[in-house]
């Protein structure tokens, strides 16, 4: 297929009606307006529906009702509107249904600035909400990627009945480039798809000849509630083989740079030009933040490994803890940070990888 020119935000919404998605309730913050205003047009489109909710309250309540009929659905927010539907991505969790939403990151905490940030690493990788649960966490560094990750992401969504995060930021939703998009699936594919949820959807059911689907976030017994959370942690043992990662020049690296998304893709090019003038420099990227890639960091050789420089945009650093709880200090661990809707920039990076190179 040939190649599109898109922004991040317009592709991701894009990547999940062709992955099925026929449902969006949505309420407007910046960075991520783009996301439900392209789906206002194109969700009538393919017969699907669009709803700019009163709040995010309400918006991901209709995600939760909508995935209950086994419809693939999706929300979309920036950071402190996240905060405010996390009591019903914690309900979508529990009651095990399906669903993707997107957080464009910005400024924090609270309402914060409009510009791009990374500050909402532990909320999507660790307290999402109440209860302990969790969910698969994708970080893009490109369009493409943001596109494949969001088409894949309803695949993973529905395989383990649970919620399904796409964690990006602002200079990830507003950036342009080509992508190649997936094939859109058809109305007979979307329709086998919810087909395939019936026993647990909530419409449908004939209840003189089948059991009636029930969604509930919680368990009447406490032995239930407790068997639920032990199927649930069954759950997340099983992603390590879903683990995604990008490594560059592990080989003989000295010292190893690392990030995710954006800052992972401006440290990147760092290496590479530090390679072309001679420095031994690693890279890994996360590309799911759960599954995390601790293997990848515990088996890095720490005879010749010096130091690790991690890059956030995030004060302080937030990913910098999984990496040290995989190093488990058999090596030194650095930050370059920016926060609050500063940039990182690529000189900088390459300035702190030389101060550890030449230390």
């Amino acid at each position: 297929m040939a190649r599109v020119f898109m922004k991040g935000t317009e592709a991701i919404a894009e990547a999940a009606v062709r992955s099925g998605c026929r449902f969006f309730a949505g309420y407007p913050i910046t960075p991520q307006n783009e996301i439900p205003e392209y789906l206002a047009r194109r969700m009538p489109e393919v017969g699907g529906t669009f709803v700019q909710g009163e709040s995010e309250v309400a918006s991901i309540n209709m995600v939760y009702g909508s995935a209950g009929t086994g419809t693939r659905a999706m929300t979309s927010s920036s950071s402190c509107g996240i905060s405010l539907m996390s009591e019903g991505i914690s309900f979508c969790a529990s009651a095990r249904l399906p669903m993707v939403y997107v957080n464009v990151q910005r400024g924090g905490p609270a309402i914060g600035t409009i510009q791009p940030a990374q500050q909402d690493y532990t909320q999507a990788t660790k307290a999402s909400g109440n209860g302990g649960f969790r969910m698969m966490v994708f970080s893009p560094a490109t369009v493409q990627e943001a596109v494949d990750m969001t088409y894949a992401a309803f695949d993973y969504a529905q395989r383990d009945h649970n919620p399904v995060l796409i964690l990006t930021d602002g200079v990830m939703g507003t950036i342009m480039e080509p992508v190649e998009l997936p094939e859109m699936r058809s109305a007979e594919e979307v329709k086998a798809l919810k087909d395939a949820l019936r026993a647990t959807s909530a419409v449908g059911h004939d209840s003189t000849k089948e059991p009636r689907g029930i969604v509930a976030a919680g368990r009447w017994s406490t032995k239930d509630q407790e068997q639920a959370c032990r199927e649930m942690e069954a759950l997340y043992d099983s992603w390590k083989k879903d683990v995604q990662v990008e490594t560059l020049f592990l080989d003989d690296a000295e010292i190893v740079l690392t990030g995710y998304g954006i800052c992972g893709r401006i440290a990147r090019s760092a290496v590479k030009l530090l390679r072309s003038q001679g420095y031994k420099v690693g890279f890994i990227r996360p590309k799911t933040l759960n599954p995390f890639p601790y293997d990848t960091y515990a088996g890095l050789d720490f005879g010749r490994v010096k130091a690790i420089l991690d890059v956030e945009m995030s004060i302080p650093a937030q990913m910098v803890n999984d990496v040290k709880l995989a190093v488990m200090d058999r090596c030194p661990i650095h930050t370059c940070l920016h926060a609050g809707g500063e940039i990182m920039g690529r000189d900088e990076v390459i300035q702190a990888a030389k101060a550890l190179l030449e230390h």
